[in-house]
């Protein structure tokens, strides 16, 4: 094993959710994802939908029980000492597949070693193994303070859940946008202004949603509720009433992860192409939706594939793209919206 050591830190991650071409639902999940050498782990693992144990919607015993187990205070919960690193972010079961991998401790030093694809109680390192990935020497000291924060910050008011605030006129679009929020685990609320909410309800939400037709004067007062509120909260225009499309901007939005970790860093559209950007070997797909001169949604996946690190520009079906139409861009973990520029 490699003397080399690498280093280790923690940063916040998002698992966007969605409402997926064919109606299904994928669930949002906020986590703290593993930084190794400055890159998150997770994108190492090529096109892998997962999250990591240090989920922010477990409880909090379960929560402190894996970060101790990461720290070795707690023994592993597969055989061979093997730990979970990844795990399915819809049920977290190990029969739908997880990374996991051997920890232990060299010395002060801890080791992450033989990472595998394991579905079973026993990993299959000839079969399943991440024979690219590790192993990994963490000096003790850098290890266990990055984990034990995470312990610390337990031990304080555990933070809502994702919160956003839809204003709007059209109720009907509303009601569908916050029980399709609800569905993928993001609590939405309804309402016409701003005007009279306690100042830690505002804090509360971490994204505003306007409708098209909400007035500069309403947006203004919003805006000025939720800053002499203190309210740390992001804006989104939306963009048509597209229920799919409106999810994927709100998702967006409430991605705080650093922009420099995240896997889909750009996505833009003119004249039938997409101008996608991503920072590693990932599947991306493109969904464009119009709305025709009666206002109904037309949806078409226009694009599904891998691509490497870099800029790709990506023709379009120019029939899903014409007039008033948009583009999501999605991958396992993100996703990002664009008007189609004509």
């Amino acid at each position: 094993m490699s003397a080399d050591y690498a280093t280790f830190g923690l940063s916040p991650a998002m698992r966007a959710g969605g409402v997926l071409v064919n109606g299904d639902y994928q669930v949002h999940r906020d986590f703290m994802d593993f930084v190794i050498d400055g890159r998150p782990l997770l994108h190492q693992l090529s096109d892998l939908d997962a999250v990591s144990p240090l989920a922010a919607d477990v409880p909090p015993a379960v929560f402190t029980a894996q970060v101790r187990g990461l720290l070795l205070e707690a023994d592993a919960p597969l055989p061979q000492s093997r730990y979970v690193i990844y795990g399915c972010p819809e049920c977290e079961s190990l029969e739908c597949g997880a990374v996991t991998a051997v920890i232990e401790r060299s010395g002060d030093d801890f080791v992450w070693r033989d990472f595998a694809w394991q579905t079973s109680e026993v990993a299959d390192l000839d079969r399943n193994g991440y024979h690219g990935i590790g192993p990994f020497r963490f000096r003790g000291r850098e290890y266990r303070t990055a984990l034990e924060l995470l312990l610390a910050a337990g031990d304080e008011e555990p933070p809502p859940r994702r919160r956003v605030l839809l204003i709007g006129a059209r109720v009907d679009v509303l009601a569908k946008l916050a029980a399709a929020l609800r569905t993928i685990n993001i609590g939405a609320d309804i309402t016409g202004d701003a005007a009279g909410v306690p100042p830690e309800e505002l804090r509360a939400y971490g994204a505003v949603a306007f409708g098209r037709a909400v007035d500069e004067r309403v947006r203004a007062s919003v805006r000025q509720a939720f800053e002499g509120a203190g309210a740390d909260v992001v804006y989104v225009d939306g963009l048509a009433p597209i229920t799919p499309l409106l999810v994927a901007q709100i998702e967006a939005a409430l991605d705080r992860s650093p922009p420099e970790r995240r896997r889909l860093a750009r996505l833009a559209a003119r004249r039938g192409e997409a101008d996608v950007v991503v920072t590693s070997t990932c599947r991306v797909q493109l969904i464009a939706y119009r709305l025709d001169r009666l206002y109904r949604t037309h949806t078409q996946e226009v694009f599904d594939g891998v691509l490497e690190p870099g800029e790709h520009r990506i023709p379009l079906d120019g029939r899903a793209t014409k007039g008033q139409s948009f583009v999501v861009a999605r991958t396992a973990g993100a996703v990002l919206t664009a008007p189609m520029i004509h």
